[in-house]
């Protein structure tokens, strides 16, 4: 099963963030042990080096990035994608709307977010870690 994680999903995983630490560690512990194949869009990586800059510095940001990148491969989006989501206006969150894409890019069986309302014009369906979990049953 291919999954892409999307930017909250992996800022609770690497931030310990309660009460969604546990299900994002399952989630990423089940990419690691290749159970699923994991991917995280390129533009998720600047975006969270962004967010953790105040409560972390530079190398260890950079070295959350790095076990990001040891379990998931990152994607991106193509011209052409990218000039679609520009177009789209049924997302209200033009970066929800790159993260479509991205998933869309590489045959996504899901996107997997805190936020799935915000996916619900997406072309692939988006679930929670929890669903995510119950599916794979772990």
């Amino acid at each position: 099963m291919v999954i892409l994680i999307d930017t909250n999903v992996a800022l609770d995983f690497l931030t310990m963030w309660q009460p969604y630490y546990g299900d994002s560690r399952n989630v990423m512990q089940a990419c690691a042990d290749e159970q699923l194949q994991g991917y995280i869009a390129f533009h998720s990586l600047p975006n969270i080096f962004y967010i953790l800059r105040k409560g972390y510095s530079e190398a260890d940001r950079r070295e959350m990035l790095k076990k990001l990148c040891l379990v998931l491969k990152v994607t991106g989006a193509g011209h052409e994608k990218v000039c679609e989501a520009i177009e789209d206006n049924e997302f209200s969150d033009f970066e929800d709307c790159l993260q479509d894409k991205c998933a869309d890019e590489i045959f996504a069986d899901y996107i997997v977010t805190r936020n799935v309302e915000d996916f619900q014009y997406s072309k692939v369906k988006a679930i929670t870690p929890k669903k995510l979990l119950e599916i794979i049953g772990a």
